[in-house]
């Protein structure tokens, strides 16, 4: 009776826009996380733009020096709004919006306002770890790999 017809070519995993390209589509593009936000509401997501620039154009250095894929989820209320990964082991480094592609050496889970402080290194990371602001799962110490890259950023 019904008959499906498929007019839309296969996607594959990994097809999907990179950060770049998120700022052209503007506000067609959605997160994939529970909250339907315009990306630009974020406060973190110039500051993740911009890293993301910096990474493309140090992307292979970096990826000698850290060796690591980063996924950060951050938070807001205790749920996760906003998701990127810092892939800075594979090819010539990468950085996109939603969850890591392959299996993250690290995972930090931390509120918009605390990740804010931190990268903008108004808040001591080792200090706001052990003070329970934010969380970290897999390999803690690669943490120290991300902080330096974060701290290139700044002096880009």
């Amino acid at each position: 009776m019904w008959k499906r017809i498929d007019h839309q070519p296969k996607i594959k995993a990994g097809d999907g826009p990179q950060a770049a390209q998120l700022k052209e589509l503007g506000a067609a593009q959605e997160p994939a996380m529970s909250h339907a936000l315009e990306l630009s509401e974020f406060q973190s997501f110039p500051v993740f733009e911009d890293i993301s620039h910096h990474i493309r154009e140090e992307g292979a250095q970096l990826v000698k020096k850290v060796n690591a894929i980063f996924q950060l989820d951050i938070t807001k209320d205790g749920k996760t709004i906003l998701q990127w990964t810092i892939d800075l082991k594979n090819g010539s480094g990468d950085m996109y919006l939603g969850p890591a592609r392959l299996p993250a050496d690290t995972i930090f889970t931390i509120p918009e306002p605390i990740f804010m402080e931190l990268v903008l290194g108004k808040m001591n990371p080792q200090k706001a770890f052990l003070a329970g602001k934010f969380k970290v799962s897999g390999k803690v110490l690669l943490g120290q790999k991300l902080e330096r890259v974060f701290k290139d950023w700044a002096k880009f």
